[in-house]
């Protein structure tokens, strides 16, 4: 028992946080977060550690009442050094640059007392170009490996500044700007990002891409995973054919040496080998460490969603732009074997370019590629929507039954 005992968290950091947080709110003359308040009372009790904030406006929206603010949460961790924090989330709360300036300096890692929160989540709120430009700056220097910015509506005029920060990103994995008013500019500059970065999980719903943007950003990821199956195509004949060659010369080699000149050219490949490697360790022991080698660059897109961004033959370039985007779109389809999930629902793509998508589908399971969950709209031919619903889900099941089988 003893032992469970000093294994329990001391619950009294956290009631000290918690009444340093209320001073403060007071302080700044704002709200307490209910959220926070419950969090927190609810981690006392069960004397475990909090480790996600949710900072919530107020439910009661009388005049009278002050509003729910983020500097007083911030300031409340920087003054108990509370460094336990994994997810920051901040919904519907009004922002200002200057919140936003604190927010990025306790995100940073290169302060005296650091704080390793990895998910950042900020919805419904809307936040400017400066303020999506700042936090930009702090991503490098942060722990983030999620960050979601729904419904801040920055518009393209932000997507610059937040894109300079993620340039050689190797940490962040999950990017959400659902509903932000992006544009085509955006997805040309969020394509060779994601094309050459960490990022895994790119969710862009609501947006207005269109086609010009839709297309830019996929463009990169699609020839990437285009050749990388041509490299792996012509590495695969190059050893089938190499490997063929050496059979044959040990064939002919076998009528002429005998089984004792086999073994004294063995011996003499195994000393030369030993050799090598005894020259080898003492050349790394007089020279320099060698720098570990940074993950190869490259698309590791695993879920797309692109729902209700205007792509269709509406826009700029018309329907030869659709299916200059279905294209590429079937090269990652085909070839991408990271990406598991692609969401069009809400994108007018036409009758031709949902059957090619379908072909495509079936092609990728045909080569037993993971399975590819493929959402599009419903306004197309019902044949051509359930094929693609049911070639999408096909594997999935069949991956479910394995499983079960082997418990």
């Amino acid at each position: 028992m003893k032992t469970k005992a000093s294994s329990l968290p001391d619950v009294s950091i956290l009631k000290t946080f918690m009444k340093t947080y209320e001073r403060h709110c007071a302080l700044s003359q704002s709200s307490v977060s209910v959220t926070i308040k419950q969090n927190l009372k609810r981690c006392i009790e069960n004397e475990i550690v909090l480790t996600k904030f949710v900072l919530t406006s107020s439910q009661n929206s009388r005049g009278d009442v002050q509003p729910v603010s983020l500097t007083p949460l911030l300031r409340t961790i920087r003054d108990e050094r509370y460094m336990l924090g994994k997810e920051l989330c901040i919904w519907g709360i009004q922002l200002s640059n200057q919140d936003i300036a604190n927010l990025a300096l306790l995100l940073e890692l290169d302060g005296r007392t650091t704080y390793p929160f990895c998910s950042l989540e900020i919805i419904h709120t809307v936040i400017d170009a400066w303020s999506v430009e700042r936090l930009g700056v702090a991503l490098p220097v942060s722990n983030l490996s999620s960050i979601v910015l729904d419904y801040t509506k920055f518009g393209d005029k932000g997507i610059n500044g937040l894109v300079s920060g993620l340039k050689g990103n190797r940490k962040l994995l999950t990017l959400s700007l659902c509903y932000c008013n992006l544009g085509p500019e955006s997805g040309t500059e969020l394509g060779p990002i994601v094309a050459q970065t960490a990022i895994c999980n790119l969710y862009l719903n609501g947006n207005n891409l269109q086609c010009l943007g839709a297309l830019a950003l996929i463009k990169p990821i699609a020839v990437y995973a285009n050749n990388l199956a041509r490299d792996k195509e012509t590495n695969t004949m190059k050893f089938s054919n190499a490997t063929g060659h050496q059979m044959h010369e040990v064939g002919k080699g076998l009528n002429v040496h005998s089984a004792a000149s086999g073994m004294n050219i063995t011996s003499e490949t195994r000393r030369s080998n030993t050799t090598e490697s005894i020259f080898g360790k003492k050349k790394k022991r007089k020279g320099t460490k060698k720098r570990k080698k940074n993950p190869e660059i490259g698309s590791w897109l695993v879920k797309l969603h692109l729902a209700d961004n205007g792509i269709d033959g509406r826009g700029k370039g018309g329907q030869n732009m659709v299916l200059e985007f279905t294209q590429f779109l079937i090269y990652l389809i085909k070839y991408s074997e990271h990406l598991i999930e692609l969401d069009l629902d809400g994108n007018a793509i036409g009758e031709l370019c949902s059957a090619d998508i379908l072909d495509a589908l079936k092609e990728r399971l045909n080569e037993k590629m993971p399975n590819l969950n493929i959402k599009v709209t419903y306004q197309i031919a019902s044949e051509t929507f359930g094929s693609i619903f049911k070639n999408g889900k096909k594997s999935k099941s069949t991956r479910k039954k394995k499983k079960k089988t082997t418990k």
